[in-house]
């Protein structure tokens, strides 16, 4: 945490509410000093200028002093509004699936260069999408999210036995984090199938540059089986269901 009176840092944010009678309390995510909770005084005035620079996914230059409980919020001024995202609702769905998986997967006061960029980079592209591409945009973003938390899947090899994983009939154990072979499968609980197909998808979206990824073609049925696994093994990593996948879910459906 910055020990200066006030400190500048680049933001973006993560979530608001409102605070005594004028203000907004904020929690936004920095590349230098990680997540931290910022008190906005007087954002909800009329005249405040600070108030069109801390929308919710505002990636914004932010000036801070120090306070005895909560940062203060001096000043802000937006690098970045996409848009774009604002404007489409299954874009803004998604974006607030990613402000909240970021939101449970860090700590306060716990800089994260690498995550900041990743989740920059992921409101960018959701931001400029395509409807096609808005599923790979969160795949990708889930898939690295999860790498750099420390909890990326094991795809390669069997978590049981540590042999090198075919492509064959294979299972997932969100318990362990991983692939298990035939053999292995049969003696884990609450395991889920894999297909080939899937596996080779996961895998590509783990180790390909996202200018690859972008490119893919996936059928319905791939879709499905990759996303319903990936977010079992995230609501079982964070323990709690989200609030924001519950909604896409119903937003598909409608």
């Amino acid at each position: 945490m910055p020990t200066e009176r006030l400190y500048n840092t680049n933001a973006i944010i993560l979530r608001r509410r409102d605070f005594g009678e004028a203000d907004r309390l904020l929690t936004v995510f920095t590349p230098q000093h990680g997540k931290l909770r910022l008190l906005a005084k007087g954002a909800r005035k009329t005249k405040s200028r600070k108030a069109g620079h801390i929308e919710l996914f505002t990636y914004a230059a932010l000036q801070v002093a120090r306070g005895r409980n909560l940062d203060i919020l001096t000043q802000a001024d937006t690098i970045e509004a996409y848009r774009s995202l604002r404007q489409d609702l299954d874009k803004i769905s998604r974006a607030y699936y990613v402000v909240e998986l970021v939101d449970r997967f860090t700590e306060e006061e716990d800089p994260a260069q690498p995550l900041f960029q990743l989740l920059a980079d992921t409101l960018s592209r959701l931001n400029a999408a395509e409807t096609r591409q808005q599923y790979l945009v969160l795949r990708f973003f889930e898939l690295h999210l999860l790498g750099l938390s420390g909890f990326q899947p094991q795809l390669h090899f069997c978590v049981s036995c540590n042999r090198p994983i075919k492509e064959e009939a294979n299972a997932f154990s969100v318990n362990d984090g991983g692939l298990l072979c035939p053999a292995c499968s049969q003696t884990h609980p609450q395991t889920k199938s894999l297909s080939i197909g899937a596996l080779k998808i996961l895998r590509f979206l783990q180790t390909r540059p996202w200018e690859q990824v972008a490119n893919l073609q996936l059928s319905p049925a791939a879709q499905q089986e990759v996303e319903t696994l990936l977010l079992a093994y995230i609501t079982f990593t964070l323990e709690r269901n989200l609030k924001s996948a519950a909604f896409l879910n119903r937003l598909r459906q409608r």
